[in-house]
Parts: C-alpha cells; structure tokens; sequence
C-alpha cells in the first residue's frame, strides 16, 4: 500500500509534533523512584485498616437555643421546658405537634413552662430565649368551666342578674 503524498506530510508533521512534545515533557532531572514505594510488580499489600465509621448521632438536646422545629425524641427529649419569655420586646411563640394536631400552644410575652410528651412529635418555637430542661411544674389546664368564671367576673353580676335594680 503506497502512502499519498499529502497523507505521508501529514504523518511526518503528527511525528514530529508528538516528539517534540514528549521530549519537553521530560522533567530536566531525572526522576528516581521512592524507594518505599512498591514497583508495579510487587505483590499488593494488605488493605488499609478501614476508617472510623459514620460519627454517632448526637443525643438528643436538653436545651432549645435558637428559633426552629425539634423532632422529639430525634433532636430534642421529651420532658418540661422552661424559657424566660420573649426575646427583647417581642412575643415568644411556641406549640407542641403531634401528628397533624397542636394540643397546646401559645404567643405571649410572659415567661414559659411547657410540658413536652413523648407522644408529640415536635415542637417548634420563635422568638423566646432558649428554653432549658426543668423540674418545675407546667402550669395546670384551664377547664372551659374556668373561661366561664372569668366572663361572668369581667362581664359583672349585675348584668347577669338582671342588671342594678
């Protein structure tokens, strides 16, 4: 098989490149092996030692410092929780989650002591100081018959009664 003549000019030109550019890829000195290093045909060595394993999960919190959702049990544990209120001259807002229902919450100015179950699931707080694990009592339940006994004082007894007679 005879070469054309431009196809043999074109594989001089492509030889003398890729000379030309292995030879400036040599390093000026020559290079010597590490000496530890294995040459490629020494036998593999032992696998390195596995790394430490994934870092173990925090436990979860006893103290709430900043404005966010805690899984309970997962990043918070349940118990009662205690924050001196609202952060400078705001309203501290917070509510336990259970599910799809919100068996408590509330937006106030005044300081807090709530109960979290570990049947809720979450518990999500704005704008209070950090809520720290206590031993005080959360403060009791209002019964719907306690509202009534706080309109009827607000409203009067002499409106009820018929009015001043």
């Amino acid at each position: 098989m005879k070469l054309t003549r431009p196809a043999t000019v074109a594989a001089t030109v492509l030889l003398a490149l890729g000379g030309a550019g292995a030879a400036q890829a040599q390093p000026d000195e020559p290079h010597h092996p590490d000496p530890a290093a294995p040459g490629p045909s020494a036998a593999p060595g032992p696998a390195p030692a596995p790394g430490p394993g994934p870092a173990p999960q925090a436990a979860p919190a006893t103290r709430i410092d900043r404005d966010g959702t805690y899984k309970v049990g997962t990043d918070i544990l349940p118990g009662t929780y205690s924050t001196a209120g609202p952060i400078a001259d705001g309203a501290c807002y917070w509510k336990r989650v259970n599910n799809d229902e919100m068996p408590d919450n509330a937006l106030t100015k005044k300081p807090q002591v709530v109960r979290i179950e570990a049947t809720d699931t979450a518990f999500t707080t704005s704008d209070c100081q950090p809520w720290q694990q206590t031993n005080a009592a959360p403060p009791p339940q209002a019964a719907p018959s306690d509202l009534l006994g706080q309109l009827g004082a607000f409203i009067g007894k002499g409106i009820l009664n018929g009015g001043p007679g």
